[in-house]
């Protein structure tokens, strides 16, 4: 055992776990948990601190990573062991976990990770891994195992099948708890919010364990064409499934977890509108505004794991992304103001979900359908494909395609937003508890409501009649996006070429007197020019000089007139 001073950080959401191993370790000489936390901003802050009084103070950071959870929280966790590496790419890391899956595992040795001890190895060899790590070494607890399960024998992989169906049945037990649960009335907004997540993560974990080891046991029963005897050797597509899934681990959620949490971290800005285009959430508080961005956020990651567990593919995307946004529009809706909220009107209590989501012919025509690029944003995240924004191909893992996918983001959560909002301005917009629960001071009296309604009636018409047909004509999209200030307006290009096709009436006069107006200006301002030209060379050559020919000649009169000398003699001889 080495005399040398081990200082290590200790990271782990479980409270019970981490005094227990703080205590097991207070026993071990030359070993000292400097921190243990719960949260990677905690570790953030506290490595932080520690670099500016001294880099030397910690030596190793023990880490948890899955623990089961939703594949999203899994990426977040690659994403954190990631920017760790690239923060402090000299400190050692250990996991400490309860993952066993190769695939994870074998991404999280690819973002830089040391090495790897389970939950509930001897604590003589879990030290023995933390020193061997710490000293610049690695250490992967039965790696060799974990290589060779490809090589094992088929009852083996019999038994991986039937661990793997007990896992799905314990799995579908507790989501079926959780689901019935979502169901009882009146459950409190933090409550169904901790349930709905964790039946999110349930989906997810049904999913990787379906993705991982049935693609393990196909390997096995792949028959050798020779002999008709299962082949020992790792057939070239479970191969590329084995490759699929750490690309998906390394990429898909790694993408979207990197983009969600840029997008966390800008909703805590304002959220002022600084254009002056209205918005539908401006008559909300500022705490309502982000709770409802937030909860959007949330809704729109449950639906990605969603998709991502039903294996859609690119061309059902395209046919059902108006309902999913529909079906996000919904969700915020329900969550937002609770199932089975009521309020009074008169003598009835009407409940006000069932009453906003009336109204979603409208929202689907005004807002849903009008929400530009979220085809690509959704193929982005799901598939990994390149973004082809203002004319430009963006590589999927370029900052160019985060920062326009976290455009295109933050203007789909402003729009459904918007649209969360407008059926309650429709139907709700004076009753006197919605103004106390939800609205600013500035717009609660019923005079500024209306006022406020009429501005949004006049965008639209606007939009319908002249902005949108305009934006079409000159192949661009607006975008609602968040900046430091409030919320803010930007334009990026877009061929809308079928769009434009289709116009007719007022918008296809508005497209025809732009063309017009860009096919004549040229020609009328040379046009204008030379009639200015020949006015100004009339005024100043001819007639200027006329005038000025005339007027010295008058002035040169006036300056040479001499009196009689007649009058002059008589008056000199009159007498003094």
């Amino acid at each position: 055992m080495s005399d040398r001073l081990l200082k290590l950080l200790l990271i782990d959401q479980d409270p019970i776990f981490r005094l227990g191993l703080q205590v097991a370790l207070e026993a071990i000489p030359h070993l000292e948990a400097i921190a243990v936390v719960e949260s990677y901003t905690a570790s953030l802050q506290i490595l932080a601190e520690i670099a500016q009084a001294d880099p030397n103070q910690v030596n190793l950071v023990v880490l948890e990573l899955g623990n089961g959870r939703s594949l999203s929280s899994q990426q977040l966790d690659l994403q954190f062991c990631r920017q760790l590496r690239a923060s402090y790419p000299n400190l050692p890391i250990l996991l400490l976990s309860s993952v066993q899956e190769q695939g994870l595992l074998l991404a999280a040795k690819s973002v830089g990770i040391n090495g790897y001890c389970p939950k509930g190895t001897p604590l003589t060899e879990l030290v023995a891994a933390m020193r061997e790590v710490a000293d610049g070494g690695s250490y992967w607890f039965r790696e060799t195992e974990a290589i060779i399960t490809s090589h094992s024998p088929l009852p083996l992989f019999k038994l991986r099948n039937n661990l793997r169906l007990s896992g799905i049945g314990h799995i579908d037990a507790t989501l079926a708890a959780v689901t019935a649960q979502l169901q009882v009335p009146g459950l409190p907004v933090l409550d169904r919010a901790i349930l709905a997540g964790h039946r999110r993560e349930l989906l997810a974990t049904r999913w990787l364990l379906n993705r991982l080891l049935v693609s393990l046991q196909e390997r096995q029963e792949e028959y050798n064409p020779v002999n008709d005897q299962p082949s020992l050797i790792p057939s070239l597509s479970s191969s590329i499934q084995q490759k699929q899934t750490v690309q998906l681990l390394l990429s898909s959620g790694a993408i979207q977890s990197a983009l969600f949490a840029s997008c966390v971290t800008k909703l805590q800005f304002p959220l002022q509108n600084v254009t002056d285009i209205p918005l539908e959430i401006d008559i909300f508080r500022e705490d309502k505004k982000r709770e409802l961005l937030y909860l959007i956020l949330q809704k729109l990651a449950e639906q990605l794991d969603e998709l991502r567990a039903s294996q859609i593919e690119a061309n059902q995307l395209y046919e059902v992304i108006n309902i999913l946004i529909s079906d996000l529009w919904q969700a915020a809706i329900t969550d937002f103001f609770g199932k089975f909220s009521r309020i009074k009107l008169g003598n009835k209590n009407i409940e006000i979900v069932n009453l906003l989501l009336q109204d979603i012919e409208i929202v689907q025509r005004d807002i849903i359908n009008k929400i530009p690029l979220v085809f690509e944003l959704y193929c982005y995240l799901l598939f990994q494909t390149e973004l082809y924004i203002d004319n430009a191909s963006y590589p999927v893992v370029s900052a160019e395609a985060k920062s326009q996918a976290l455009m295109i983001l933050e203007n789909l959560l402003i729009q459904v937003a918007n649209g969360v909002v407008q059926p309650l301005l429709n139907s709700l917009a004076d009753v006197e508890a919605i103004k106390q629960n939800f609205y600013g001071r500035q717009l609660i009296s019923t005079r500024e409501i209306e006022r406020f309604r009429n501005d949004l009636s006049w965008k639209y018409r606007l939009k319908s009649y002249i902005n949108e047909p305009k934006a079409v004509f000159e192949s661009r999209y607006e975008l609602f996006v968040i900046v430091p200030r409030g919320i803010a307006n930007t334009t990026v290009y877009a061929p809308r070429n079928q769009e434009l096709a289709k116009l007719s009436n007022i918008p296809l006069f508005v497209t025809l007197f732009l063309e017009f107006s860009d096919a004549i200006a040229p020609r009328l301002k040379s046009l204008l020019a030379f009639v200015g030209s020949g006015i100004v060379f009339i005024l100043t050559q001819i007639i200027g000089r006329g005038l000025g020919l005339i007027g010295r000649g008058i002035l040169q009169g006036i300056g040479s007139v001499k009196l009689p000398e007649k009058n002059l003699k008589r008056n000199s001889d009159r007498p003094k």
